[in-house]
């Protein structure tokens, strides 16, 4: 059958494991399975774009933010570069006051942390790996089932193998799945760096 709902994807995860008295739990095996593709995939489909005012030594990370890509600012195109947490602790202490045009940020406490304090409003432009959408009955569907559903399949269907005790096929699936995962960021390679003249969607959040 093909699976490109969530209602097609429950059916489907209790076809393969032949059992239909999993309807309250397969929503959970589901759920396992994009917490774990949300720590494993890169894909240009889940990048974003945020902008904000930057005049404070802290700015707040956008909605569904993974992971940072780039952040720049108006004035120029000059990317303000990602460091650790204690290495801009450590150029703060050595220089308590300094305000300017920011030169390094910080992912802290849910946050973007920016030395030096900037001297005055700038316009900051964070592009970033966003978390998927998950799906539920309202939201039936996103880009990685509509374009690889054997990669919720096969998770799933890994998820389910503690919950069922089932070893005997936790290995099969799990290779299965590994190697969907891996087709996913393979075709996020092959989009940006093979030559194949396809270019970047980016959404804009402001």
């Amino acid at each position: 059958m093909s699976i490109t709902t969530y209602s097609e994807l429950k059916t489907s995860i209790a076809n393969w494991l032949n059992r239909d008295d999993l309807t309250s739990v397969i929503p959970d095996f589901i759920a396992l399975t994009e917490a774990d593709m949300d720590r494993k995939i890169r894909h240009w489909r889940m990048e974003e774009r945020s902008t904000a005012n930057i005049d404070s030594r802290y700015t707040a990370l956008p909605s569904g933010f993974l992971e940072a890509v780039r952040f720049h600012l108006d004035v120029d195109e000059r990317p303000v570069e990602l460091v650790t947490p204690l290495f801009l602790q450590k150029q703060r202490n050595s220089n308590a006051d300094a305000t300017g045009r920011p030169q390094y940020y910080a992912i802290l406490a849910g946050q973007i942390e920016i030395w030096p304090t900037p001297d005055t409003t700038y316009t900051g432009e964070l592009y970033y790996y966003a978390r998927t959408a998950a799906l539920s009955d309202s939201n039936t569907s996103n880009w990685i089932l509509q374009y690889f559903p054997d990669t919720y399949l096969y998770g799933s269907l890994v998820h389910s193998a503690p919950y069922l005790v089932d070893d005997a096929r936790a290995q099969t699936w799990s290779a299965l799945y590994q190697s969907a995962v891996g087709g996913i960021n393979g075709n996020n390679d092959k989009a940006k760096f093979g030559g194949s003249g396809l270019r970047m969607q980016i959404n804009s959040y402001s």
